[in-house]
């Protein structure tokens, strides 16, 4: 009697005598051939190794053309989506000139500058991969935080002082920066300035771009008054009707986008690089904020500049400060800065000296709101005689 196997069956019968053995693909072709030699009949020979005959036909040529039994690469021999080597340089030109760029910006740079057929934002990202210019750790460093936007330009400006660097004469600059919160357009980037008293720098600022509703800025000396008292700065804010903001302090992220500006500011143009005086900073500094306002696609602004969002101010300033008129009951500051309340004086600030204070009830019954002009600068305990807060608030 003759046993007929199964295809499962005649491998379970040859891997018991054969456990320690197993063959190739190549090896396995090699065989073909061979015993395609002994027989000269394709055909019973594809039955015997289970393939196809053009399988057959395709590993006989090549053997007989002494090719590789190996599998071939499916990888194309040409792929006609790669970027071609004059754009590919172009994009590395742009990396080099700016070394902080990301594909995204460059993309979008170069998209600005009318160059057609370019690569999408993320093959230039690969692009720049590849040619070893982007390492990860700096990518997660990028990572966009989600922060609130104001609606309208000029409804928040930032304000903040870059940290000081050493120059070449042995100097220190500290410069002031001021950004708008919507368009992030830098306002001003100034060097040559007095940091005890930034009034006149703000004065021109509010020349060139007009008044902004409200100021943001930290809680140093120049901004914020010492212990919650009110600076003259403040004062002089109020007086033109820009209410005067403070960040919690400790926590730079209230400020993120100026803290934003300042870490690019840094990355383009003042890392790895010396000035030699105030005049060459002031004067690399006026370069590079016209480069960013005009030139440089902002990501948070659908890669438009912000100079293309920005629009001055509509409130001109005036040195002159009008009267003000106010509808409640008035109090006037003494020389020495306190407030008298009923049987009690009141310290509110030597700021506020022979001023005139409106002062109203508080819709909770309890406290007394004092005013200054058209903002809410204190709250009054009237039992205790102490002060609440001196927070800083607009007249709702």
């Amino acid at each position: 009697m003759v046993y007929t196997f199964r295809k499962h069956e005649r491998q379970k019968v040859i891997g018991a005598f054969m456990p320690w053995r197993t063959k190739s693909v190549e090896e396995l072709r090699e065989q073909f051939f061979a015993r395609y030699k002994e027989s000269g009949n394709m055909s019973k020979t594809c039955r015997e190794f289970e393939i196809t005959r053009n399988t057959g036909y395709k590993w006989l040529t090549r053997c007989t053309n002494g090719e590789s039994l190996s599998n071939r690469s499916r990888k194309p021999n040409r792929n006609a989506n790669k970027t071609d080597a004059i754009t590919e340089a172009l994009i590395l030109s742009i990396r080099k000139e700016n070394p902080s760029w990301g594909g995204r910006l460059i993309y979008d740079y170069l998209n600005k500058q009318g160059h057609l057929f370019l690569p999408s934002a993320r093959t230039c990202c690969n692009i720049l991969s590849r040619n070893g210019c982007i390492h990860q750790e700096e990518s997660l460093k990028h990572i966009a935080y989600k922060r609130f936007v104001r609606k309208e330009c000029n409804e928040l400006w930032q304000t903040d002082f870059k940290g000081d660097f050493l120059l070449l004469d042995n100097n220190r600059c500290y410069p002031l920066t001021i950004l708008d919160d919507h368009s992030r357009f830098s306002i001003m980037i100034e060097c040559k300035l007095d940091t005890k008293n930034v009034t006149n720098n703000f004065r021109d600022a509010f020349y060139g771009y007009g008044l902004p509703d409200s100021l943001l800025s930290d809680n140093c000396l120049q901004f914020a008054g010492f212990r919650g008292g009110y600076t003259r700065f403040e004062r002089w804010l109020m007086e033109h009707n820009v209410l005067p903001i403070h960040g919690r302090a400790y926590h730079p992220q209230t400020q993120g986008k100026i803290e934003r500006f300042h870490r690019t500011m840094k990355s383009e143009l003042l890392r790895n690089r010396q000035f030699k005086n105030i005049n060459d900073i002031q004067a690399k500094m006026d370069e590079w904020r016209h480069k960013y306002n005009n030139d440089r696609p902002h990501l948070a602004l659908n890669a438009k500049c912000p100079s293309e969002i920005y629009v001055p101010s509509k409130r001109e300033y005036s040195d002159i400060v009008s009267d003000y008129i106010y509808d409640g009951k008035v109090r006037k500051v003494n020389n020495w800065g306190y407030l008298r309340f009923a049987d009690f004086q009141i310290y509110l600030s030597e700021t506020m000296s022979d001023t005139i204070l409106e002062i109203k009830e508080n819709t909770n019954g309890n406290t007394f709101d004092i005013f200054f002009r058209n903002f809410k600068i204190a709250e009054i305990d009237p039992v205790k005689g102490k002060l609440v807060n001196r927070k800083i608030s607009r007249r709702t």
